[in-house]
């Protein structure tokens, strides 16, 4: 019978690439054997793959991914249970470079709001966060932090009773009808990628907005998409012509550093930002 094989015995730089070439489910399986080896493979981190945490509310579990997909581990845990759901996700963070994402809607804002807010108060970073407006207590909490969210869906509800204000923004944004996304928070906004839908601005908002661009506004802009229900083509002009004059032409802002294609399509118009060449 063969003897264990002494892992802790080997030289750090050695035991460091044992590590990396295990996959997450052998990594997180070995790292539950004792705490002398969670506690190695936790100062490996640096040297690990990174992964996405993907917390699927709908099916109660948490699944940790590689960035490219082709590696992943999933465990189910109770929803009833959220001190084991925050424990493992804590484990997850010390063992290797992680970005969170949810799946879908967080429905069980006793399981979800507390864990979203207490990683985004240690500045973990969110590669996609889906939130119900009529969540109003895990708005204000997280809003602060919403620069470390890459993609920001937010899904709005009738009448919610309340108007969110935004302390930061994410890097994209994306809201399900968004009658309530003012132009005064339009022209606010700093992300790269803004997408409305069902939103309640008029052609003299959308002209404002085009005018702003080209003096110089939205300087983080390269995509922009509003579906209106307002949005008419009855004479009401937008920077000084009709939807079908502006409908695939190209602008330039005024210091000729950006060009932006307009697409027009039913109530909706979509501009493209590409820097000038």
């Amino acid at each position: 019978m063969s003897s264990p094989f002494p892992l802790l015995r080997l030289p750090r730089v050695v035991l460091f690439e044992v590590f990396k070439s295990l996959n997450i489910r052998e990594k997180i399986r070995l790292s539950h054997c004792s705490r002398k080896i969670s506690i190695q493979i936790n100062s490996a981190r640096l040297y690990s793959q990174k992964v996405i945490v993907v917390l699927d509310c709908l099916k109660r579990k948490i699944r940790v991914r590689s960035e490219n997909d082709k590696d992943a581990y999933a465990i189910f845990i109770s929803i009833k249970n959220r001190k084991g759901f925050s424990s493992f996700i804590q484990h997850i963070l010390k063992m290797f470079p992680c970005k969170i994402s949810t799946r879908k809607i967080c429905y069980h804002s006793d399981l979800f709001q507390p864990v979203i807010s207490e990683l985004l108060d240690q500045q973990v970073k969110f590669k996609a966060l889906t939130i119900l407006l009529t969540q109003n207590l895990l708005f204000e909490q997280i809003s602060n932090d919403f620069g470390l969210v890459e993609n920001l869906r937010i899904i709005s509800v009738a009448n919610p009773g309340f108007r969110p204000v935004f302390s930061s923004w994410p890097q994209k944004i994306s809201i399900k009808s968004s009658y309530w996304f003012t132009l005064e928070s339009l022209l606010a906004c700093t992300c790269t990628s803004i997408t409305l839908e069902e939103s309640r601005l008029e052609n003299e908002d959308l002209d404002e907005v085009l005018k702003n661009w080209k003096a110089g506004g939205f300087p983080n802009l390269k995509y922009l998409n509003v579906h209106s229900l307002r949005s008419t083509n009855d004479g009401e002009h937008i920077l000084g012509m009709n939807l079908r004059e502006l409908d695939g032409m190209t602008i330039q802002n005024d210091d000729g550093s950006k060009n932006a294609t307009i697409q027009l399509s039913s109530h909706c118009i979509e501009m493209s930002v590409t820097p000038f060449q």
